[in-house]
């Protein structure tokens, strides 16, 4: 499959001051290229110098085999469509009108539109959920609402390249989702390339198939998810210095609370992350363990908990690291257990509990803090 959108070399900026140089970039269509990296890296600045607002300051694009500068306006409007985070705000134009102009590329001089024309935008308002919405004044529709709106103004223009900046900004989490399998739908329905840029690094995760990470003036990691979401990338191209960012599981997590333990918590199979998650919230330090390092809450255990006993990923709990638990949990104020389940790789842990409830430290999981900054209950 042949590259839709080349760039080599481009050197973007304002006013002929470069922010990013040496940017190469290859989208095939049908597929989603995501950018990220920190406010100000210059993300998009590189989509206005794709979508013409902005000129190169050096290097080239070429879209389709033609040099950008070389389209027509309407030609480019027939083959590139945009979302960008300004949003229109029109005054007593219908949802059906603000759509309706994604269709002028093809109206004419006049924009008077064909029969077939309105059936195309009454089409793409149903593909984002909208139809509904036809004769609603745009501007008493909701942020989520008008964002599919002129999702649906970029469909009607029947574009080959999609081009969004942070088209998930200022929404709720069910429409960020809904929004992303509408694009999914288009890459794969429609065969369209696009190119966007996104704040939300789990998102960006799942839907992309390529990562762009701008940074220090340029692009710097690029690759398939697999590949940009590894190790500690991310946080050092966020430059994270107070807490830290689970590549594994796609979200960020607050600094530990430092101290010496007070509170053991007996989890695994992620029972224990909502336990973790409440002692830092409450300034409470706490160990955690026996937990095996492939276990899912492992990770967060080990950037939150002041110590974590762990074990080898598929080995039973052996007898090293439950005379580790059982010292570290012999030294702390009180037990937390919120694991129900013992099989035979974590049977030592069952032993744990019964240590903790002999010494009277088991305490039932009400996780509410009280006057005295401690969020024991023994309700």
């Amino acid at each position: 499959m042949q590259n839709y959108l080349t760039a080599d070399n481009l050197t973007v900026g304002y006013r002929g001051k470069p922010i990013l140089s040496d940017i190469s970039m290859n989208i095939r269509r049908g597929s989603i290229v995501t950018l990220i990296g920190p406010n100000g890296a210059g993300k998009s600045t590189i989509l206005k110098s794709i979508i013409r607002e902005l000129s190169p300051l050096g290097g080239s694009v070429f879209l389709d085999g033609t040099a950008l500068e070389d389209y027509s306006d309407p030609d480019f409007a027939k083959k590139t469509a945009v979302v960008m985070t300004g949003r229109p705000d029109p005054e007593l134009m219908t949802c059906f009108d603000v759509a309706a102009a994604g269709r002028y590329p093809y109206t004419g001089r006049f924009g008077i539109l064909s029969k077939e024309d309105k059936k195309k935008v009454m089409d793409a308002l149903e593909m984002v959920r909208c139809e509904s919405l036809a004769d609603v004044l745009f501007q008493n529709t909701s942020d989520g609402q008008k964002q599919r709106i002129l999702l649906a103004r970029a469909i009607c223009q029947e574009p080959e390249l999609l081009v969004l900046d942070e088209p998930t900004s200022f929404l709720d989490i069910r429409h960020k989702l809904e929004l992303l399998d509408i694009l999914k739908k288009l890459v794969h329905e429609r065969n369209v390339a696009v190119l966007m840029s996104l704040h939300e690094l789990d998102l960006a995760e799942r839907i992309s198939d390529y990562v762009l990470c701008a940074e220090n003036g340029t692009i710097g990691r690029t690759g398939t998810p697999q590949e940009v979401f590894e190790g500690d990338y991310i946080a050092k191209l966020y430059g994270i210095e107070h807490g830290s960012y689970l590549t594994s599981l796609g979200f960020p997590e607050l600094p530990r609370t430092d101290g010496a333990p007070r509170f053991f918590v007996i989890g695994g199979m992620g029972s224990g992350i909502p336990v973790y998650h409440a002692l830092n919230r409450a300034g409470i330090p706490f160990a955690a363990g026996v937990i095996h390092e492939n276990d899912m809450e492992y990770q967060t255990a080990r950037v939150l908990a002041a110590e974590v006993i762990r074990e080898a990923a598929f080995e039973p709990v052996g007898e090293q690291a439950f005379l580790r638990a059982k010292k570290v949990l012999e030294s702390c104020e009180a037990v937390f257990c919120p694991l129900n389940v013992f099989g035979t790789m974590n049977k030592k842990n069952r032993e744990l509990l019964r240590i903790g409830t002999e010494l009277g430290k088991l305490r039932q999981i009400h996780l509410d803090k009280s006057d005295s900054g401690d969020i024991l209950n023994d309700k």
